[in-house]
């Protein structure tokens, strides 16, 4: 299956990650300007009325940036559904994206077909998040055109795989557009990614640490700060695994080394400005390859450096290849 039409003409292979409260219109705007696509979370949109003020802002000012740059115009955006139970706004979320005819959909928590044929009837695509092969086949089974790997290392709700060994599993049998996700935080990595099979890299931490993120400051600094190390993999905030910073933990009274286990059939996502916000707010989640993040800056500053060495490293491989002949 070849990349959809949307996608095949990124300036790198790179997704930038929905991130929940992080991702705002300002962050998905400059992302896309800058070449990679853009993302956030439909739940971001508080309360529920401004998920169209925020799909009306970011359509516009994209269209007017192709208008005005036609040899150079920006990457597609996507908005995040969690499909899940405790989710309360997903059709009104699904209805709005409808509307304004959203490039692409990100479906995490759960594949419903009738979320994918409401992308499909507009000519919108749906990549799904998995964390192993048989939520995957569950995803495809479903309509959705694409996956996301969600492997160990990736921030927020990760998965335990390696990213070798899911991208292999996954290649056995699929051929369609699959974003990694898991410790990427470099161009070098975007490379890697793609020499595993994955056709786009899918990055989120590293953002948190730019100036259009809706972070703490102190948030942003402790990304350029601290490094893999200093990730926890705990269920205690939301009842699903993931990879949150110790020293958000520390800060509120916890161990990090001694966490309590969460009841998973608790899981809350804040779809109503619940607990689940204030836990995200406060508990930092962050991925491994933070390490790569030295200093807050512009998120097209932050494309810019990925870019510089992903092409870095393509020659330098061919470098290799020519020296081997």
């Amino acid at each position: 299956m070849a990349i959809p039409q949307k996608l095949s003409k990124l300036r790198i292979p790179v997704i930038g990650s929905p991130l929940f409260i992080i991702s705002n219109p300002d962050l998905v705007i400059a992302q896309c300007k800058a070449g990679i696509v853009g993302s956030f979370p439909a739940l971001n949109a508080r309360p529920a009325h401004v998920l169209e003020e925020w799909l009306k802002r970011i359509t516009e000012e994209l269209d007017a940036y192709n208008q005005a740059n036609p040899d150079k115009p920006a990457a597609p955006f996507a908005v995040n559904q969690i499909v899940h139970k405790s989710n309360e706004r997903l059709m009104h979320d699904v209805e709005m994206c409808v509307k304004y005819k959203v490039p692409m959909m990100i479906t995490s928590l759960g594949a419903v077909k009738e979320v994918n044929d409401a992308a499909h009837s507009y000519g919108g695509i749906v990549m799904h998040d998995i964390i192993n092969n048989r939520f995957a086949r569950k995803a495809i089974e479903k309509g959705a055109d694409g996956l996301i790997a969600v492997a160990a290392g990736a921030g927020g709700h990760a998965g335990t795989l390696s990213p070798f060994a899911l991208i292999q599993e996954l290649r056995e049998w699929f051929d369609g557009p699959i974003a990694l996700s898991g410790s990427i935080g470099s161009g070098d990595a975007v490379l890697a990614a793609e020499a595993m099979g994955a056709d786009f890299a899918y990055i989120g931490s590293a953002f948190i640490a730019t100036d259009e993120a809706n972070a703490d400051e102190r948030y942003k600094q402790a990304i350029v700060d601290n490094g893999a190390e200093d990730i926890v993999y705990t269920n205690l905030f939301t009842g699903v695994h993931g990879n949150y910073l110790a020293p958000s933990i520390e800060a509120a009274g916890l161990d990090p080394k001694n966490l309590p286990e969460s009841d998973p059939t608790k899981m809350d996502f804040g779809s109503g400005g619940s607990s689940a916000k204030k836990a995200w707010k406060d508990i930092w989640g962050c991925g491994q390859g933070i390490g790569a993040v030295k200093e807050i800056v512009p998120a097209a500053t932050m494309v810019d450096r990925l870019a510089n060495e992903y092409f870095a490293a393509k020659n330098r491989i061919a470098g290799f290849a020519k020296a081997a002949e």
